[in-house]
């Protein structure tokens, strides 16, 4: 099944890597030249643990190909991909700018029936504008269906994520799109992956549903720890009591100094604002927001405890990502606290092997 795959950042990647490695024949699109000039060359813009292996062997095999060739991509695949960023706009709200881009591109270019799927977190409404975008930009009235098909591909371990994955999501109105879908997921039947059918609202939302309470879960445990510290419990076996719960489970469940990257800050703020714009207020992920950002001004209020004072003081910080296995630094508690120490007049020497390019 010839895929195209419109972005190539993070998700736009690994995605077309990982159903390269299926067996599909994929082409990878991006106005960005320098990148597909390098992705051409083998030279991965991104670190991922076996990311730069699995392009290779694609590229190698002949079913992986990268371009700024848009027409041609989309001419010849029946499946395309929506993998453009989603930057928050003005309020925190997500802005879909580039992801109309491609729906107009996609609607003049198409010469047949296609399957356009949103990678892309986009909030909930988007597949019904990217609908309207692509009829209104047809040079004549052809088929086409339009699916929600978010990622839950976590940094440092997406290959993973993707080839394994806990479930695949597919929002979509038609029977024939939902074949196509299930077809190109087929070899994940293997493995017996569960499979959402849903429609395209119920699957934008499912998405960020999931990143909102796993922020919930972060900031929740941050908060047990700023407890813990004042009654003198534990809160590594706090969260391991709890996390043995089966009902609960471990997983985020590790205080620190807050999460970041460049989904939860993003997600949680763009729900918040899309509830806000229906007159509802998200008060939990308002507060899982407010919690997250106070969590990095109380990591250098333990710095500073613990020194007694910041004058003229050096510190040495090791790591600068937002999480191990990354060379990702956006909106990386690190960064953000020490910014913070050198506003109080700490001279700060950092190193991180991979995120200081």
């Amino acid at each position: 099944m010839n895929i195209c795959v419109v972005g190539v950042g993070y998700v736009g990647l690994v995605t077309g890597t990982c159903f390269a490695e299926f067996g599909n024949p994929v082409v990878c699109v991006d106005n960005d030249e320098k990148k597909i000039d390098a992705l051409q060359q083998g030279i991965i813009p991104i670190y991922e643990p076996g990311l730069e292996e699995m392009v290779k062997r694609c590229q190698t095999a002949g079913r992986l190909h990268f371009t700024t060739d848009v027409g041609d991509a989309v001419e010849k695949s029946l499946v395309i991909f929506i993998a453009v960023g989603t930057p928050s706009g003005s309020g925190g709200s997500a802005n879909l700018e580039y992801v109309y881009q491609v729906a107009e591109t996609i609607g003049k270019l198409m010469k047949g029936y296609k399957v356009i799927a949103t990678k892309s977190t986009v909030p909930v409404g988007t597949g019904k504008e990217i609908k309207d975008i692509v009829k209104k930009n047809q040079e004549q009235d052809m088929a086409f269906d339009v699916v929600s098909n978010p990622e839950f591909l976590r940094e440092g371990s997406a290959i993973e994520d993707f080839m394994r994955p806990n479930r695949v999501v597919i929002g979509s109105e038609s029977e024939q799109a939902n074949a196509i879908m299930n077809d190109l997921y087929s070899p994940l039947y293997l493995i017996e992956t569960p499979v959402v059918i849903t429609n395209v609202e119920t699957a934008e939302m499912i998405k960020y549903a999931s990143n909102a309470f796993l922020a919930t879960k972060i900031s929740f445990i941050n908060e047990m720890a700023n407890i813990c510290d004042l009654v003198g419990a534990d809160v590594h076996r706090v969260a391991k009591g709890m996390g043995l719960d089966k009902r609960i489970g471990p997983k985020f469940l590790h205080a620190g100094p807050g999460y970041g990257g460049s989904c939860f800050p993003k997600d949680t703020t763009a729900i918040a604002r899309l509830a806000e714009s229906l007159g509802y207020r998200f008060k939990i992920v308002e507060t899982v927001i407010e919690v997250n950002e106070r969590q990095h001004e109380r990591m250098v209020e333990r710095i500073e405890s613990a020194l007694g004072t910041l004058k003229e003081k050096r510190l040495g910080v090791l790591g600068l990502t937002f999480k191990p296995n990354t060379d990702d630094i956006r909106e990386s508690p690190a960064i953000k606290i020490v910014k913070n120490l050198v506003d109080k007049g700490v001279s700060v020497a950092a190193f991180d092997p991979a995120g200081m390019e």
